[in-house]
């Protein structure tokens, strides 16, 4: 079994969020959750240099179009995760999520969330490390201007 901050599983990891988004250099792209430095330094080694973090970012401004979230242990903190991370993204944003498949019914809890969030489940690919989800939220703005 490979440990779970192994390196291989980190890449792989990244890798998975980087191709379900679809994130290039030129995109901005913040990063949250509980491996969410660790993911933003492995960005920026890849070269990714407009990446942030909810904490380094400042004001939020609908100026990302790619959100991030490396969270494992239980659906509370992916779940506040995301919730810092909304008013950052814009209204067609891409986001990733990191779920431990180990915990009960974080899954089933994180989709609904998205769903609530304006987001549609595009993918789910297991890694090593759990399970990415990646969903893409189209005409956000429109719903907000209609509630």
């Amino acid at each position: 079994m490979v440990h779970p901050y192994s390196t291989s599983g980190r890449e792989q990891v990244l890798d998975t969020m980087v191709g379900l988004t679809r994130l290039s250099n030129l995109q901005r792209a913040i990063i949250a959750g509980d491996d969410g430095m660790e993911l933003y330094l492995q960005l920026w080694r890849r070269g990714f240099v407009r990446v942030a973090t909810v904490l380094t970012c400042g004001v939020p401004r609908r100026q990302h179009t790619i959100g991030l979230i490396a969270g494992r242990e239980s659906p509370e903190p992916i779940e506040r995760a995301l919730a810092g991370v909304s008013p950052f993204l814009s209204t067609n944003a891409m986001i990733a999520v990191l779920i431990d498949t180990h915990a009960s019914n974080c899954s089933l809890r994180i989709r609904t969330k998205l769903q609530q969030m304006g987001f549609q489940i595009e993918a789910g690919v297991r890694c090593q490390q759990g399970l990415v989800l990646s969903a893409c939220r189209q005409g956000f703005g429109q719903m907000e201007n209609a509630a």
